[in-house]
């Protein structure tokens, strides 16, 4: 029999490494105890603190105290392929996959924190564990005719508002098509989705509230993928970014700081999302 405080420390655990540590499976009156992560994330407050005058430069980071329920949670893997044509982002990639991501990886399968792999459709759809959720039967044409089909492919009368051709672009299209990173493969039954309608209607199957977000690229997939960032928040999941695996796509200017990477998860953390680091998921 376990006391009240016995009983509270067993089912409060902070990190992933505390899930497994503290051996959360051992029955508790012939009920499995259920596992937590406790973790605080961070966002950006538009507030200023009492007695502070309403400036930018008052305003700051503030982090929360979340314990969640492991059942309700996935680490959600956007676009973590093996290759990408800028060798500087792909090197940066590389690094944050081998030493930190694969790592997050393997303690949250051994933690039983659910692991879904979206890599866009073309991937997603020719792997075997592929779920199959996608929005069934024909899209009703009212949605779709608005605008129309020339004005969404720039064609016809709309051509001239095309991007000018890039003379490199068959170089860059004729590299290896896009898979899985070699050591970032999906294992065992986990899902693989292709879309943000699968995604949710996935979500929707196991119960999953909380979404933690890795993968790349930080100013482009994160955000704005309809299995992304933004748009999962839309359809109400509490959206957290592991922001120490993920880079973004830099600019000669913005290179030196990785202003864009860190400018897009500053853009979450102020609008509705928060971030979190590897390390703290795996306190313990």
């Amino acid at each position: 029999m376990f006391s009240r405080r016995e009983f509270i420390e067993k089912n409060t655990v902070t990190g992933l490494g505390a899930a497994l540590s503290l051996g959360l499976t051992e029955p508790l009156f012939h009920q499995p105890a259920p596992k937590y992560l406790s973790v605080k994330p961070r966002y950006h407050r538009w507030h200023v603190d009492p007695g502070e005058e309403w400036l930018e430069t008052n305003t700051g980071y503030d982090t929360l105290d979340w314990s969640i329920p492991l059942s309700q949670t996935a680490l959600v893997l956007v676009d973590v392929w093996q290759r990408h044509y800028l060798k500087d982002t792909e090197a940066r990639t590389e690094e944050i996959i081998q030493n930190r991501l694969v790592r997050l990886i393997d303690k949250c399968r051994q933690s039983g924190l659910e692991v879904i792999h979206a890599p866009s459709a073309s991937v997603a759809e020719k792997h075997p564990n592929w779920v199959k959720l996608g929005r069934e039967g024909k899209v009703d044409q009212q949605e779709e005719n608005w605008p129309n089909e020339q004005f969404r492919n720039l064609s016809g009368p709309f051509s001239q508002y095309q991007r000018p051709h890039e003379p490199r672009e068959a170089e860059r299209r004729s590299m290896p098509e896009l898979t899985f990173h070699p050591l970032v493969q999906p294992e065992g039954n986990e899902a693989v989705v292709a879309s943000g309608e699968e995604l949710h209607r996935y979500c929707k199957q196991e119960k999953k509230l909380f979404l933690f977000f890795a993968g790349f690229n930080t100013n482009a997939c994160i955000l704005v993928r309809d299995y992304g960032t933004i748009q999962m928040r839309n359809r109400g999941y509490q959206v957290i970014l592991v922001r120490d695996c993920t880079t973004g796509m830099e600019t000669p200017e913005t290179q030196p700081m990785l202003a864009q990477t860190k400018n897009a998860i500053l853009m979450l953390e102020m609008f509705g999302h928060y971030s979190v680091s590897s390390r703290e998921m795996m306190v313990g």
